[in-house]
């Protein structure tokens, strides 16, 4: 029966890049027999020119036509395996980029299932809830640090007026006193009496010298 109808075939389908190996195998070899024919077309071509007309020229170049209609047939062979080479090229272009679109389409469905996993943990609602939550605490902190760095000097509302009348009046009150009493002030002059190279003019007698040592 196998020899009859024959057994069935275990070798490998060929693939496209196989077929493509093997019109570049069969281009060669026709390039190979174009180069004879051009060899042997160079020197019948020589021959012709060097030869007068006659029989022989006629024969000779009759030998010529012959390898001339050869050359022509590989030539015409050699553009139909190279435009088959070109369009088999092509497919495998086609399919080399269909397989990187395949692949392309896999991650991306890949990475849509995971995103969708992970935004499906996260809360909308508690986010803005946290936001919320952390501008209440900005809020807090910095009515903190303006607390803590409030000033003790005089308040701004305080008015001038009422300054300038006090001033007057402890002017007054030291002009009535006397002067300034150093037991009533803790027993030493202000700092700014003791750099005072003089007597101010309010003192009636000149301190003597003991006491001018003990007020310093």
């Amino acid at each position: 029966m196998n020899r009859l109808f024959g057994s069935k075939s275990t070798a490998p389908k060929p693939n496209l890049q196989g077929a493509i190996s093997n019109l570049e195998t069969r281009i060669e070899s026709i390039d190979v027999q174009l180069s004879k024919l051009n060899a042997e077309l160079s020197t019948y071509q020589q021959r012709l020119v060097k030869m007068r007309d006659g029989p022989g020229k006629h024969a000779l170049k009759q030998k010529a036509l012959k390898v001339l209609q050869r050359r022509k047939m590989y030539e015409s062979q050699k553009d139909q395996l190279q435009q088959q080479s070109w369009n088999m090229e092509q497919a495998g272009m086609m399919q080399d980029n269909l397989k990187n679109v395949m692949v392309t389409v896999d991650a991306l469905k890949t990475t849509n299932k995971e995103l969708k996993k992970q935004y499906g943990k996260i809360d909308i609602d508690k986010i803005e809830q946290l936001q919320d939550e952390m501008a209440d605490l900005m809020d807090i902190g910095n009515d903190i640090q303006e607390s803590i760095s409030r000033s003790y000097d005089i308040p701004e509302d305080v008015d001038e007026s009422e300054l300038d009348a006090e001033l007057e009046a402890l002017g007054e009150e030291v002009e009535i006193s006397g002067g300034w009493d150093a037991d009533a002030i803790g027993g030493e002059l202000p700092s700014f009496l003791q750099g005072e190279p003089g007597i101010p003019d309010f003192v009636d007698e000149p301190p003597t010298g003991e006491k001018v040592k003990q007020a310093i």
